[in-house]
């Protein structure tokens, strides 16, 4: 199995970063998603171009045991943020988080650093949030 830091290699040397991985079941099929991100965005050739040169090292290093499907995509607009890498990546973005409490929060994330994030809401007020507080996080679009 193909370790981390060569995946992350591999999609660096395409001008993308791993954003998340995935294994879904859909229609008693495995599915092994990856999730890329570039800060000039993701296009379906930059998916195809990673897709392409990952599928013959996984025919040899499988992400997962058994029959699976591959499938390289963007994490959309409004995407889960999970990871400290989720924060440091969507600074400046919208984001709605959902704290432990149940309180929920809409703002800019405007920092994050040692696992905190400081947030700048619609009034202007600023809060600081620690990870370890929050249930659920994502970006969040407007339309």
């Amino acid at each position: 199995m193909m370790n981390h830091e060569t995946l992350i290699k591999i999609l660096e040397e395409c001008g993308v970063s791993l954003y998340d991985t995935e294994i879904a079941t859909e229609f008693d099929k495995k599915i092994f998603r990856l999730y890329i991100m570039s800060k000039e965005g993701i296009t379906l050739d930059k998916c195809q171009e990673v897709s392409k040169i990952l599928s013959p090292i996984f025919d040899l290093e499988p992400p997962l045991d058994g029959e699976y499907f591959f499938e390289v995509s963007s994490p959309g607009i409004e995407r889960k943020l999970t990871k400290p890498e989720h924060y440091l990546f969507s600074v400046g973005e919208k984001v709605k988080i959902k704290l432990n409490n149940k309180e929920k929060m809409i703002g800019i994330l405007d920092a994050f650093s040692n696992n905190t994030l400081s947030l700048i809401l619609d009034n202007q007020e600023k809060v600081t949030i620690s990870l370890s507080d929050i249930d659920k996080a994502r970006t969040y679009f407007e339309w």
